[in-house]
């Protein structure tokens, strides 16, 4: 395939828009693909179900007490051949699953004697799967579930019991009276009816808590028991497709933890994406509008969270709602696997919708934005969302009905950029970690970066990059010498803010997630700089991960995803691999996690309980603001970054790393595919090593491939896509060079590549007296209360507050 090698492009992309191609050769986001875009071997890494309406356990993780039945691995569980468990008084079984599942628990029922009833208890980690669910809300656990069984045949759970997340299912049939939730019935049957009389004893909590017992056939039978010959879930996740693996991107990579990862990623933020209708786990908040009576430890997934057929969320256990922060690193994650572009301008409309008379976004989507919740940083996040929706799905009628509401909230931000040249935030609301307040560098960083975004929107739809008469460029230029002056030299990293936590203040904190704002947002001039801040972060790793050293004893895949973009950032994309294979390998195979998902964050030595909340079963294992690996392995590995909507113009940089020796990829918008294969190879005729590069990209569209040592090729009359090969004898006269028919003999895979060895790093201490300190913080965030002015260092209540959630403000961060 002919090529030329050109110098340097001085002439930038980002200058104007191509004209839209007449031909769309890619997916439909309104009506996505049945079958997968990319076949191949790599599939086999896709955790999504076959058939996402029959998901059957795999193993049997416990049995005790009165039950009969296989103890073991399931190998014949998705056929027909007859396999049940029989459970008497006191039996228990808790069934395995392959991956962590969602949705609701069918049973076939053989035979019932004595009026039974089970009891369900649901789990993500196998560190608590036992009577007793993990936790969604407030309380250490959530309610089991009774299940009444009244009839054979199958037997399905009520639509509100719909679990968002779990691996672990627990079925038992307690010998006393245990407290569970119920008010659920057998699918396709009448609810069963409860008698008028008083009884003097009861057989569940719905009826010690009515003080009613239902009528019974069997009531001398002194002995119930329960045949089940088959156990399924009908899982009700991302419901945009019926088919969950058909995926619109792929990864594959000579690291089987990366590849791993990157599916892991991608079932993450199809676990997260939910019908709209069943949002919504935190009850005791919904109390505040749908004036439930739940007791305590009650759960089910009900509440309307936005319009619509799907939704993208936080998470698929809890919260169940739109989070615009999670959405920063879900966005993109979900355009590159499956391009469920509508489930995100779903979550995007219901944050626009309830945007507030001042011009200021909601902290979250319902039930959230009644009382007037905050946070600057999420309020940036929706416009950040508002950009990767736009770049990604190339609605631009959807842009134009929205920016009007898009410049109010920009300039809502902007307002706030004071004298120093930094953002001034008013609320400490962010992602539950302390020390948001005053002039902050993640703050201002994000702001660096909607600004430059901004540009480019306006750009597309024509209109002027302004707010209150300042052109958006020169707030740029402010706000860069402003963030220069949090850098402490002596460190090499950024100090939170200029006041007790900056470079010079008594309680110094050099955060991970300002400093991975500053590389990711250009805010770091220098190259040279930029890479220190990426290796000072490294540093800091210890053996489960990288800490969030601004929120003490986390380890926050949130945050990381944020350090992961900035090591790309700043072009050191080997440290971006590294803690891809590191941390996220660690969220996968590390002790109660589920193989299959990522969670929302854990503790620094390791263990599953994540310090944002005092119960330890609270953490959510399917989390999208983990899915960080999904979109850096696409970006930053291969390279493929579209740079206007649908990718009309973009840009390839393919980094191999020193940990790979080879890595392909891609995925689809509405144009077309985009593609990248890079191999370390050897030519059997002359035992030189070469690196090999294929690239393909979508008819009609326009763009610069960049490798290696700056060598730069225009798409331009060059079809499609094509090969080339660079010898890595840096000596040679004839590095780069075009791929012939003859090389796809002489080339073969370079088996004398030998993968780094992996640094040790030492085992992180928690520090048992901030780890209580946070939980209030935490606690906060759902807890309504006056609005806390804060002059300087000095704390002086307002009264008069206009928002019951606590902000806070300041002149000199505390």
């Amino acid at each position: 395939m002919q090529f030329r090698c050109l110098e340097v492009l001085s002439v930038s992309f980002l200058a104007g828009i191509a004209a839209r191609a007449a031909k769309f050769d890619g997916p439909d986001y309104h009506s996505l693909p049945l079958d997968t875009i990319f076949p191949g071997p790599w599939e086999s890494n896709i955790r999504a179900p076959f058939n996402k309406s029959y998901i059957t356990p795999n193993k049997i993780f416990k049995f005790e007490g009165a039950v009969s039945g296989l103890e073991s691995v399931l190998q014949d569980a998705k056929t027909e051949r007859s396999i049940s468990w029989v459970i008497g008084l006191g039996g228990l079984v808790t069934f395995e699953f392959g991956e962590n599942v969602a949705g609701k628990v069918c049973f076939e029922v053989d035979s019932i004697k004595g009026d039974p009833y089970v009891v369900l208890a649901y789990s993500e980690s196998s560190f608590f799967a036992d009577r007793e669910c993990d936790a969604t809300g407030d309380d250490d656990r959530d309610l089991p579930l009774s299940f009444s069984l009244n009839h054979t045949g199958t037997n399905c759970v009520g639509g509100g019991y719909n679990r968002g997340g779990f691996k672990y299912l627990t079925v038992y049939m307690p010998t006393s009276d245990t407290p569970t939730e119920g008010g659920y019935w057998h699918e396709g049957h009448s609810a069963p009816k409860i008698s008028v009389k008083k009884q003097s004893w009861y057989h569940t909590i719905r009826q010690k808590l009515l003080g009613l017992d239902t009528d019974t056939k069997n009531e001398a039978l002194k002995e119930p028991a329960v045949t089940i010959s088959k156990i399924w879930v009908n899982c009700t996740a991302f419901p945009s497709n019926p088919n969950g693996r058909a995926y619109t991107g792929y990864f594959d990579s000579s690291s089987s933890i990366l590849n791993r990862v990157w599916y892991a990623g991608a079932y993450t933020l199809q676990l997260s994406t939910l019908d709209p209708k069943e949002g919504g786990s935190l009850i005791n908040f919904n109390r505040n509008f749908d004036h439930n009576r739940a007791p305590p430890g009650a759960w089910y997934s009900n509440y309307t969270i936005a319009n619509g057929t799907a939704v993208t969320t936080d998470g698929a256990k809890r919260d169940r709602m739109v989070w615009p922060g999670d959405m920063t690193i879900a966005v993109p994650g979900i355009a590159v696997s499956t391009y469920d572009m509508l489930a995100v301008r779903n979550a995007l409309d219901i944050i626009y919708h309830r945007q507030y008379s001042d011009g200021s976004m909601p902290y979250a989507g319902p039930p959230m934005g009644a009382f007037g919740e905050f946070s600057d940083t999420y309020h940036l996040h929706t416009l950040v969302g508002t950009y990767q929706y736009v770049l990604y799905s190339g609605d631009l009628d959807w842009l134009e009905e929205r920016w009007n509401a898009y410049t109010t909230a920009l300039a809502v931000s902007i307002r706030k950029v004071d004298e120093t040249g930094l953002l001034h935030v008013s609320s400490r609301n962010d992602w539950i970690r302390p020390g948001m307040t005053g002039h902050n560098v993640e703050a201002s960083s994000i702001l660096l970066d909607v600004l430059a975004n901004s540009i480019k929107l306006a750009s597309w739809i024509g209109k002027n990059a302004t707010s209150d008469g300042e052109d958006w460029s020169k707030t740029r230029q402010r706000l860069y010498k402003g963030i220069s002056t949090l850098y402490c030299q002596e460190d090499g990293l950024y100090g939170d803010n200029i006041g007790r936590r900056g470079c010079s203040g008594p309680e110094k904190v050099l955060p991970q997630d300002g400093n991975s704002w500053a590389l990711i947002s250009g805010a770091v001039v220098s190259g040279s700089t930029a890479y220190n801040v990426s290796e000072n972060l490294r540093k800091r790793w210890v053996k489960a991960g990288a800490p969030a050293v601004e929120f003490p004893n986390v380890i926050s895949p949130f945050a990381s995803s944020f350090e992961l973009l900035g090591h790309s950032a700043a072009n050191n994309n080997d440290a971006a691999v590294e803690l891809i294979e590191h941390m996220w390998g660690f969220m996968l195979d590390g002790p109660g996690m589920t193989n299959s998902t990522l969670c929302e964050g854990y503790r620094i030595d390791g263990y599953i309980h994540y310090p944002a909340y005092w119960q330890l079963s609270r953490n959510s294992h399917a989390h999208g603001w983990a899915t960080g690996p999904t979109t850096v392995l696409m970006q930053g590995i291969l390279g493929i970054k579209l740079l206007s909507p649908l990718g009309e113009t973009w840009e390839i940089q393919p980094k191999l790393t020193k940990w790979l020796s080879y890595a392909r990829g891609g995925f689809a918008t509405k144009l077309g595919k985009f593609e990248v294969s890079i191999a370390l190879m050897r030519s059997l005729s002359t035992s030189r090593r070469v690196e090999a590069l294929n690239v393909t990209y979508p008819a009609g569209t326009e763009g610069l491939v960049t490798w290696g040592d700056k060598a730069q090729f225009r798409s331009e009359d060059m079809g499609t896509s094509f090969s080339i090969y660079r010898y890595l004898d840096v000596a040679s006269q004839d590095r780069w060079q075009t791929w012939g028919v003859d090389d796809v003999h002489d080339f073969v895979e370079d088996k004398t590549w030998i993968k780094p060895q992996v640094e040790e790093r030492p085992e992180g201490v928690v520090d048992w007296k901030a780890l209580e300190e946070n939980y209030v913080l935490a606690k906060q965030r759902f807890t309504a209360s006056d609005l806390v002015q804060i002059d300087d260092w000095a704390v002086t209540e307002n009264m008069t507050a206009k928002r019951k959630f606590m902000e806070e403000g300041t002149k000199e961060d505390l």
